[in-house]
């Protein structure tokens, strides 16, 4: 859907995007990691049609970016872009407007998501009037009235207690079911992990992993592996060396190893199958959380 190569942005001099390739397929959803400060606003502005780059190239749906795509685009910045001294209804009628709907369209749209996001009952307040989190409702209402193709979401839950986010975060997941593409960016890694099918980080201006999420967290992958028990085992006992690493929410007993190979990988199973009790046996996969931590202090 959206694919940049080699895109250079700089500011009074300095480097912020250097050499940027990223790949955002169509229907995915796609995380954009980075700590601050490591070019990510700037990057979102360029494939939004807000600056421009110093040189390489985007393309949207194998064309040029364009102002024209901007009117396929839904952007929610991470700072507020509303207007505090207009209602609720009001703002919502001119950022669908001119986004090209008729006033007909805009009224039907704004009634139908003013109940889907439970806020219809605020709609004749004004924008200074709301909380933090009401307003953030009310500013991803205006990013997405006009049903855009593709979605760029920078901190959406920002301001959300957990009711609201997970309100938001399957609004996020039945867009992308009916073919939205998303671009999303977070500091919250629960989120990444959650939603996003595809991810990059960038640091410094560059991108430093990019990939889907099982395919870089596989690429992480340590030969550590989880096993359960229906009951405690004494690991004393066992033919490696077991790490004793707690209870699993159906209250399995659960023990961390390192296998290095399938012929430890047979012995520890067959050691498992003798206490009769084995439960569960999978690979420890590295969370996003871990592998940005690693990637960014690398």
């Amino acid at each position: 859907m959206l694919k940049t190569i080699d895109l250079l942005k700089k500011y009074n001099g300095n480097v912020v995007n250097d050499n940027i390739n990223i790949n955002i397929p169509k229907g995915s959803i796609f995380g954009l990691l980075g700590p601050n400060g490591a070019g990510k606003t700037t990057l979102i502005r360029m494939l939004s049609t807000i600056t421009r780059p110093e040189s390489g190239q985007i393309l949207f749906n194998n064309e040029p970016l364009n102002s024209e795509h901007a009117k396929l685009m839904g952007y929610m910045p991470e700072e507020r872009g509303l207007y505090k001294k207009m209602s609720v209804w009001e703002q919502i009628l001119f950022f669908a407007e001119i986004k090209g709907l008729s006033s007909k369209e805009a009224k039907e749209k704004a009634t139908y998501w003013l109940q889907k996001l439970e806020i219809a009952d605020w709609k004749n307040k004004k924008l200074e009037e709301l909380s933090k989190g009401m307003a953030q409702k009310v500013q991803f209402l205006c990013t997405i009235i006009h049903n855009p193709p593709f979605l760029i979401l920078d901190e959406p839950f920002s301001g959300f207690d957990p009711v609201n986010a997970d309100l938001v975060k399957d609004l996020i997941l039945e867009l992308n079911a009916q073919g939205t593409t998303i671009l999303f960016s977070s500091h919250r890694m629960d989120n990444i992990e959650e939603l996003c099918n595809n991810i990059a980080i960038i640091h410094h201006g560059k991108i430093v992993l990019e990939g889907t999420s099982s395919d870089i967290r596989k690429r992480f992958f340590k030969n550590n592996y989880i096993l359960g028990f229906s009951k405690p085992i004494d690991i004393t006992s066992a033919p490696l060396e077991l790490e004793d690493i707690g209870t699993s929410n159906e209250n399995y007993f659960l023990y961390k190893c390192n296998l290095e190979n399938d012929s430890q990988k047979l012995e520890i199973l067959q050691y498992a199958a003798k206490t009769g009790n084995i439960t569960l046996f999978k690979e420890d996969l590295p969370t996003i959380h871990e592998i940005f931590v690693h990637t960014v202090n690398a």
